[in-house]
């Protein structure tokens, strides 16, 4: 009994220690980073892996990020073995990215005379612009080639000294050079703060007791999951879901799931969705993975590592070139984003059938994205923003839903409007929670968001956003939330044009664009 006590207080106080680190390593690229969208909205992700690259750890960051990024990480050290001061990036959706402004940096953690490393480091963060046919690099898109620079595995830092003809062919790609520098450095800061913090764990308990722990972390959380997968009634549960359309057609893509609990294991299976499509809603395996492990996290009650072993009891199956599980040339940049939502709320859909009390009606169910650029007189420079816009989420059948807040996949901020007008030409009109937009019922949903936004200069804006054309869904007789709009308002006549869920536009000097977001949906009959 003595040892086995002993061993959940080495696993309660390493578990608490890797975490610590991915978080740290989350504040030094936040504080250190150039742009808006890390500095203050806080799109980024870290995470601690062992020698054969499984997650040790992640920080409280994006859910769409950390079930991703093994696979970038798994495809970093395919392409090269790391030695001591090397930092390898990349953010190929092929090679289990997940959109192209997302780059993720690995680098290793070594110990004494070994050339194998020990740990591996990674972060993940959103850059607000890495090329490509627009402003932000979130285009309507109908190949991966128009959305920006694709980045296979690249060494970007050799034994410690930058590789400065990498470093200048992307920022030779990129509108905001300067910028992306920062933002860059700011990543290799982070992977830097997380080796340090590992080799002071080391030499405090040990390397050996530190790698011993990292085993029992994993096969811990694997024992917790299926106990957890255990309490759902075992039973075949099918659920589909559609995206309003992927931008270049009015035609819905649907996501369908069965899900099958077996047990102590689980398969999600994705068979029955669309193919791959034109447009750039399409999603890779590694979205699909990180949906999954998303969902069955949330159900898990105790105080969990959210590490590889989450994932050893659940098998997850795409069908090759759907649109959960994409191949070139595919579109991607909304795949992250917007089908990432709706994987989620098909999975989520599938388990309310099992466990009706636990799970929540529709959450808004999109980023409502909006990026947009072009040139500041004022200031004498090329601007290029990139925002995700919050909504409602579902209510449940202990409470009505939260007004006004990130959901699901998405865990960022808002940019204060501060900070946005003091750093782009453009002035904030109205920010406000969009009151009666969450859908009714005994626990009603929360209610979405009307953000106004004057433009200042001329500036090339687009919007990939959802549920538009129908609102998300309520549970056990809760009534659907509020489908968003988009308007834009001409500043001369004051007319205004209602804009697609899905679009790209050029917007004048004085016009106002303005975005209302979702609601959740209710739970339970008014």
């Amino acid at each position: 009994m003595a040892r086995n006590h002993e061993g959940s207080v080495d696993l309660e106080i390493f578990r608490n220690l890797f975490v610590s680190i991915a978080e740290e390593m989350g504040t030094v690229l936040r504080r250190t980073a150039f742009s808006a969208n890390i500095k203050e909205r806080r799109d980024y992700s870290c995470a601690v892996y062992d020698a054969a690259g499984e997650t040790i750890a992640m920080g409280d960051h994006m859910p769409v990020h950390l079930g991703a990024m093994p696979l970038s990480v798994r495809h970093a050290l395919d392409a090269f073995t790391l030695g001591s001061g090397d930092v390898v990036i990349l953010n190929d959706p092929f090679r289990g990215g997940t959109h192209l402004p997302d780059i993720t940096a690995v680098s290793g953690v070594f110990f004494g005379k070994s050339k194998k490393a020990a740990f591996y480091v990674a972060s993940r963060a959103h850059h607000a612009d890495v090329g490509g046919m627009s402003p932000g690099s979130m285009p309507l898109a109908r190949e991966i080639y128009q959305e920006g620079l694709r980045i296979p595995p690249l060494m970007l830092m050799k034994g410690g000294e930058m590789r400065r003809d990498v470093l200048e062919l992307i920022l030779a790609n990129v509108r905001t050079p300067e910028e992306r520098e920062g933002d860059l450095l700011a990543q290799v800061m982070a992977g830097r703060r997380g080796e340090t913090r590992l080799r002071e764990i080391a030499a405090r308990y040990g390397l050996a007791r530190v790698q011993k722990s990292v085993a029992g972390l994993l096969d811990y959380t694997e024992r917790i999951t299926r106990a957890t997968l255990r309490t759902i009634p075992k039973g075949t549960y099918r659920f589909e879901d559609f995206l309003d359309s992927d931008g270049t057609t009015p035609e819905p893509v649907k996501i369908a799931v069965t899900l099958r609990i077996l047990g102590d294991s689980a398969e999600v299976d994705f068979t029955g969705s669309s193919k791959q499509v034109a447009g750039s809603v399409n999603a890779n395996y590694a979205i699909a993975i990180a949906a999954a492990m998303y969902c069955f996290r949330c159900l898990i009650e105790t105080s969990v590592p959210y590490n590889a072993g989450l994932l050893r009891p659940i098998k997850v199956i795409a069908p090759d070139r759907s649109v959960v599980n994409a191949g070139l040339p595919a579109a991607m940049a909304a795949g992250n984003v917007e089908t990432s939502q709706r994987i989620t709320d098909t999975i989520l859909g599938a388990l309310a059938q099992a466990l009706p009390d636990r799970i929540p009606a529709a959450s808004s169910g999109t980023m409502n994205n909006l990026s947009f650029g072009g040139f500041d007189t004022l200031r004498n420079r090329p601007f290029a923003y990139y925002e995700t816009i919050a909504g409602g989420m579902g209510a449940s059948a202990k409470g009505p839903g939260r007004s006004a807040t990130h959901t699901h996949m998405t865990n960022s901020w808002n940019t204060p409007v501060e900070a946005f007008e003091h750093a782009y030409p453009l002035r904030v009109e109205a920010y406000t929670t969009r009151t009666g937009s969450g859908g009714s019922g005994l626990h009603p949903g929360g209610d979405g968001i009307l953000r106004e936004l004057r433009f200042l200069e001329p500036a090339e804006v687009t919007i990939l956003s959802d549920r538009r054309a129908r609102g998300p869904w309520g549970l056990a007789g809760g009534g659907s939330g509020g489908p968003g709009r988009n308007t834009l308002i001409d500043a001369e006549t004051g007319e205004e044009c209602t804009l697609d869920a899905k679009t790209r536009f050029e917007i004048h000097r004085g016009d106002t664009l303005r975005i209302e977001s979702p609601g959740g949906g209710g739970w339970g009959p008014g």
